[in-house]
Parts: C-alpha cells; structure tokens; sequence
C-alpha cells in the first residue's frame, strides 16, 4: 500500500473541510449523551452528586477530539500506528509501578494525572486497532506460510497489551481485544480453517472455565467456606489464571443461591428488579426506587450499570431508543466500511464497530443476567473520562474514513 506524504494530507485536508460529513454516528452519539448526562443525574440525585456536570466536560472535550480526528486523513495513522502502539505499552508499563499506577478496589489500572486519572486500557484499544489493521495491510495473506507469519506477528502484538491489563487486573477490557481482533482477520479473508481451529480453542477455553468454575465450588462446600470472604484461597493451589472474585460472580450467574445475596450477587439482583420494575414507559425520570434509594449500589449506578437506570425509570421504551441509537451507530459503522477507498479504511470501520458491539452487548446483558459481571462500560452512556474520550477517539476514525473516501484532490 502506497502512503501519502505529508503533503497529501494537506492537500486533501484543505479540499474537504467543508461538507462530505456523515450524520448519522453523530447524531446518534449525541441522543446517546444527552441519556447520559440526565441519568448519571438521575442516579445520584439523592446524593447530589455532581459526576453528570463532569460528563458534560468529558462529552464537549470528546467531541472537539471526534471533530479533529474526522478531519485529519485516516491514513495519517497507519503512518504512526507503531509509535502509537509502543506509546501505549510504555503506559501500560507505567501504571504497574509502585507510586506510579493507582490502586482503587485492589485494581491497579489508573495514572493520577491531577486534573483526572487516566486509564491506559482504554488508549490500548486504539493502539491494538491500529496496529491490527497495520500489519494486515503490510502483510501478504495468501500461503500458509504468509498466514501464519501474519498471525505469529498479530499474536505478539496483541498478546503483550493484553497480557499487561490482565496483570492490573482488568479482565473486563482484555476481553474485548479478541472479537475486535478476529473481525479484522475474517475480513481480511484469511483461511476458514483458522477459525475453525480458533473456535475450538475457544470451547476448550469456555470447558476449562468451566471445569474449575465447578472445583472451585466443590472446593468451598467441602470446606464450608463463605464465598464472599477470602479464606478459601482457591486461586493459589489453581493453575487457572482467575481470581477467586471473577470465580464469584461466574457462580453468581449459574448458581445464584449459593452467593449471598448481600454480596457478590447484589449488584445483579437489584439490576434484574430495577429492568424488571421499569414496565412498558418507566416510572418516570427521577423516580426510580432502586437507584433512588440506593438498592442498585450508587457506586455502579452512574457507570456499570447506567442502563437498568434507563430500564426502571424510562421502560421498555426508551431501553428500545438506545438500543436503537446504538443500531444505527454500529449498521452506519458497518456501511461505512463498505465505502472505504481502501483495506486500512475497511479495518478501522470494521474494528471499531465491533468494538463497540462487544461493549454495548455484555454491558446490556450484564444488567440482564445473561453474562457475568465483568464492569464493561456502555458506550456514551457510562460515567468516565478515558472510556468517553476514546470512544469518541474511535468514532473519529469512522468519520474519517467515510469523509476521506474518495479522492478529492
């Protein structure tokens, strides 16, 4: 793939700035904001919090960044996607240093810079896009040979950040880098066979879990231990990477009677009750008891668990516009990949759409009690500062590559 100088950028920089936008992701994305802003209010009303005036600041500086991104070439980045990413391990490096990385809820995934704390996991992502999408446009993907070069390159690359969040820990964001990763692979048209195998290794991974998952409770029984303290210790005699509370709440999703419903199972009962309680229009802004009178961990209600807010005090109804803003994102996501001018355009839009897909399902079906709770944050709607202003990074990078489809120069 031939890369255009500095020049070029310009040159088509200057020659597209007015008209050539797509609305559709930015109106979506603002119908998502304004949910945000009034329910992050709404969830700590009685605590008069002020997290939803800081939102406000975290949406306005997103949407100078997806402005300024959507101008500049997409390509620009394939040009720097190695610099980006050796930036992004670096602080990954850093935020697991003594003094350096800060520690909340026995976590160490935040860098206190003053004005916020920064979380490197988030500008991961966009490094793993990038550099996903740069060695598959630089790499031949046609023999054996060449693929599986490609994909001994891919597995380095993606391993290491993933390898440093997992250490944090913050499994939550190790788990979206695959499907973003393998949608980037299938449409680069690599071999059926390699997701077949990539398939099976999945389902060995999914029955290994499983296996301890079921140990693990045997363990606890025939020792009568509680699960919500720490005196089992499972995780030291096991050889699976999991901490004993990621074991906790796979357990609160298959057999929630055995965890104490005032501990690890809290969260997602009362989220079940406040989806549940919401009818077909909702109690009415303000007015849900759950959040309201603190039974949904006023902790969680703001960011993690933002959309049972939406469900109890907007129903069915307003649960079904967002979900409908986040389909038309993710179809226009889809679209635009079609149109790109190039592969690198087609891989950004790809990626990123399934970024957001994985984020805006496990979310949902978090508060659902279809998957464990990981803490995966609902894009636009979640209360956070690096998980707003990446998202807003990332969608810049779609409206890039739609305003940068063709040559205007």
């Amino acid at each position: 793939m031939n890369l255009p100088s500095p020049t070029d950028y310009i040159s088509v920089f200057k020659t597209t700035t007015r008209g050539h936008w797509d609305a559709v992701t930015p109106l979506s994305i603002v119908g998502l904001s304004l949910f945000s802003v009034a329910f992050i209010y709404s969830a700590q009303l009685t605590v008069h919090g002020n997290n939803w005036m800081t939102q406000i600041v975290w949406l306005a500086a997103g949407a100078a960044i997806y402005i300024g991104v959507s101008l500049v070439d997409y390509r620009f980045w394939l040009s720097v996607s190695h610099w980006f990413y050796a930036l992004c391990i670096i602080t990954l490096v850093l935020v697991l240093l003594p003094g350096v990385g800060t520690t909340v809820y026995g976590s160490q995934r935040w860098i206190n810079l003053g004005f916020f704390s920064y979380q490197p996991s988030e500008t991961a992502k966009i490094a793993v896009l990038l550099m996903t999408a740069s060695l598959l446009v630089r790499s031949e993907i046609g023999t054996v040979q060449q693929s599986l070069g490609v994909l001994g390159k891919l597995a380095l690359a993606v391993g290491a950040p993933v390898l440093l969040i997992f250490l944090q820990p913050d499994l939550k964001s190790a788990i979206v880098f695959p499907p973003m990763v393998f949608s980037m692979l299938y449409v680069s048209k690599l071999s059926t066979r390699f997701f077949a195998a990539a398939l099976g290794a999945f389902l060995l991974i999914v029955g290994v879990v499983a296996v301890d998952t079921w140990s693990y409770r045997s363990f606890m029984e025939s020792h009568n231990y509680s699960y919500m303290n720490d005196k089992g210790n499972y995780e030291a005699q096991s050889w699976i990477p999991l901490h004993d509370y990621q074991r906790n709440r796979i357990i609160s999703l298959i057999w929630p009677d055995k965890i104490d419903p005032m501990g690890v199972g809290w969260n997602q009962r009362q989220s079940l009750i406040s989806v549940g309680s919401g009818g077909l229009t909702g109690k009415g802004w303000t007015e849900g008891t759950q959040a309201q009178l603190g039974y949904l961990p006023r902790s969680v209600a703001h960011n993690d668990f933002i959309f049972s807010v939406i469900a109890e005090e907007k129903g069915f109804l307003g649960s079904l516009t967002v979900l409908g803003l986040f389909g038309l994102m993710l179809f226009n996501g889809i679209r635009i990949a079609g149109l790109a001018r190039d592969r690198f355009g087609t891989l950004l839009a790809i990626g990123v759409t399934v970024l957001f897909a994985v984020h805006v399902f496990w979310n949902i079906a978090m508060t659902i009690g279809l998957v464990p709770i990981t803490g995966i944050p609902l894009p636009f709607i979640s209360y956070g500062g690096s998980f707003v202003l990446s998202c807003c990074l990332l969608q810049g990078l779609v409206q890039s590559v739609y305003r940068f489809r063709k040559d205007f120069a």
